[in-house]
């Protein structure tokens, strides 16, 4: 089987390359590319979305769905538009029903984001625990609500601390929008390149000493959207009731940061 997902709209010409990071009969698991929707948001109407689009795929007996006999597809589990990573899809309905219980449940799976935030926290390890609503007052964006939120809680670990940014491990505990990202702008460590919860862009000039651009050129962040990435889903095969660890490898983009990172503000 083909070992990428080749998906494109015609309405904005957009055209993706999906790999796929583990499959059987049963599951289905994509590489999500950040900045793309999983499923449609009346708030970004104009965008497309990656289920429709598989949909579509399945329905017009695309060859990447062909080959796989698929007449279903369906995700227990979302992720932000601008969060790339693990995306679990179920082939069958019994596997999606399952999926949703295993989901639905803190003990039965693990779910481990990697973020480039701001700041130097007080310890190796901390946990948030802030309820989460949409905002009166802004479309698309999420607030801690402690009288009308729903419960949040996200377990953090310090992987690299540098002298003014931290790299985390990040363990949600449930699934709430923006859930990682509104909890460290909470706690004072906001997401590099998350400017709708208050973190700044990333900049090599602001790391490397005497840095200087080339005449007629202008510097681009080295991140420029938010450094979260959905890394690795550790869960029960909902069939087989075998282990299963679907991993996720580090966006480019993050990839080159740590590296600048690691080279001139090691902390």
């Amino acid at each position: 089987m083909s070992a990428a997902i080749k998906l494109s709209s015609a309405a904005t010409r957009e055209f993706w390359e999906i790999p796929v990071l583990f499959e059987d009969e049963h599951l289905l698991a994509l590489d999500k590319p950040a900045g793309v929707l999983v499923l449609p948001d009346p708030d970004q109407a104009e965008r497309p979305s990656l289920m429709p689009l598989l949909h579509e795929g399945v329905t017009a007996g695309k060859s990447w769905a062909s080959e796989r006999k698929l007449n279903y597809l369906t995700n227990p589990h979302q992720l932000d538009f601008d969060v790339g990573g693990v995306l679990l899809l179920a082939k069958s309905k019994p596997v999606f029903m399952a999926l949703a219980d295993i989901f639905s449940s803190v003990k039965l799976l693990t779910r481990a984001h990697v973020a480039l935030a701001w700041g130097v926290p007080p310890g190796n390890q901390f946990e948030v625990v802030a309820p989460l609503a949409p905002h009166p007052s802004q479309a698309g964006k999420m607030h801690v609500d402690p009288r009308n939120g729903k419960k949040a809680t996200t377990q953090f670990e310090v992987l690299e601390q540098f002298s003014d940014w931290c790299l985390l491990r990040c363990l949600p505990e449930t699934e709430r929008p923006h859930q990682i990202r509104v909890h460290l702008k909470h706690a004072g460590f906001p997401v590099v390149g998350d400017e709708m919860y208050g973190g700044k862009k990333l900049w090599l000039s602001r790391l490397k000493k005497n840095y200087r651009l080339k005449e007629g050129r202008e510097e681009r962040p080295l991140l420029a959207r938010p450094a979260l990435h959905f890394e690795t889903l550790t869960l029960t095969h909902p069939i087989t009731r075998q282990p299963l660890t679907i991993q996720s490898e580090r966006p480019k983009d993050l990839r080159v940061a740590l590296k600048y990172l690691r080279q001139f503000r090691q902390g």
